[in-house]
């Protein structure tokens, strides 16, 4: 199996996956089905989805298992099937990745509001990502990729749960989609620095509204803790709806690409596509990272402080690494 803190230490951006959601419904999935539930109905074309991220470049992908947790689960009245769903997630992607693919254990929000605000406590929540985890490392996965956080207290629980149950490493992304921050109101300044240090391999932000967004989030972490390491994954732009009820996503693969760019340049150390990217995002991606090189890590902070982006992240650092010469 891999080793993704071997990777991390090596000079290459490791390339993740693209989105789940939007390819396994053009393989046939129904609307409003929980895709966890194809692990077990559908395990062919969940492979299928994996091999194609696979085939396309990455060096890491996300097992089919974003909603696994229980209180997610209890909405398709699917609960009883919480371990298998997410074992089965594993042992899928585990069979088409082999040992030279990552397999990340993909953990997202319960969908349930931690108190005050909701009814569910921290120990709960510890709780149910625990029983999440445990199954995904069943499977054989090589890391635990927690995701799509709006609640950074519901984020260190998921962190919590999975240093209980493994030693594998772990790593954590927000969303940050209402005016620079997550939904739960959480900076990236706020997130990073409450998030490193905590045991985690990596942060980052996922998801999210635009690539523009995104990139502002991650500055930002960048700046607050120059020494962190960076993960992003951010949406292919926001969907338009076509037809009856069809979700078209308008950034190219080659918009795609040259943002790969613009993310490298703050040393991020993972990345990959999340709503709307499919294969050809990630393998166009991978092609621009081929060969590049940052520049060094005071310049990206000198220049970080010189941008200083608005909250509303309409600016970004513009500068460029080099190429290395091909031999």
């Amino acid at each position: 199996m891999a080793d993704l803190k071997q990777k991390l230490a090596e000079p290459e951006i490791i390339v993740m996956d693209g989105a789940t959601g939007t390819q396994l419904q053009k393989l046939g999935l129904p609307p409003g089905m929980a895709p966890e539930l194809w692990n077990l109905q559908n395990p062919d074309a969940i492979k299928i989805h994996y091999r194609a991220y696979v085939e396309a470049g990455s060096d890491a992908i996300l097992t089919n298992s974003f909603g696994g947790t229980r209180p997610r689960l209890v909405l398709e009245q699917s609960e009883h099937l919480t371990q298998a769903v997410n074992v089965a997630a594993a042992e899928l992607a585990r069979e088409v990745a082999g040992d030279a693919v990552l397999v990340l254990g993909s953990v997202g929000p319960t969908g349930v509001l931690m108190d005050p605000m909701g009814e569910m406590t921290y120990d709960q929540a510890v709780d149910y990502f625990a029983e999440q985890v445990a199954a995904l490392v069943q499977g054989r996965v090589d890391g635990i990729h927690i995701e799509t956080m709006s609640d950074l207290r519901e984020a260190q629980a998921a962190v919590q749960a999975a240093q209980q149950v493994t030693d594998l490493p772990v790593t954590v992304t927000m969303s940050f989609d209402t005016h620079g921050r997550t939904m739960m109101g959480v900076t990236p300044a706020e997130a990073v620095q409450a998030l490193w240090g905590s045991g985690v391999l990596a942060v980052g932000v996922n998801c999210g509204r635009s690539l523009e967004d995104n990139l502002v989030a991650l500055t930002a972490m960048r700046s607050a803790i120059p020494e962190a390491t960076l993960v992003a994954k951010p949406n292919a732009g926001m969907p338009r709806l076509e037809g009856i009820g069809e979700a078209i996503y308008d950034v190219t693969p080659e918009i795609m690409a040259d943002y790969a760019l613009k993310f490298a340049d703050q040393h991020v150390k993972m990345l990959g596509g999340c709503c709307g990217s499919n294969p050809e995002h990630i393998t166009a991606m991978k092609a621009a990272l081929t060969g590049y090189v940052a520049p060094s890590l005071a310049q990206v902070l000198a220049q970080n402080l010189a941008a200083t982006p608005p909250v509303n992240g309409s600016d970004h650092p513009k500068r460029r690494g080099r190429r290395r010469e091909r031999a």
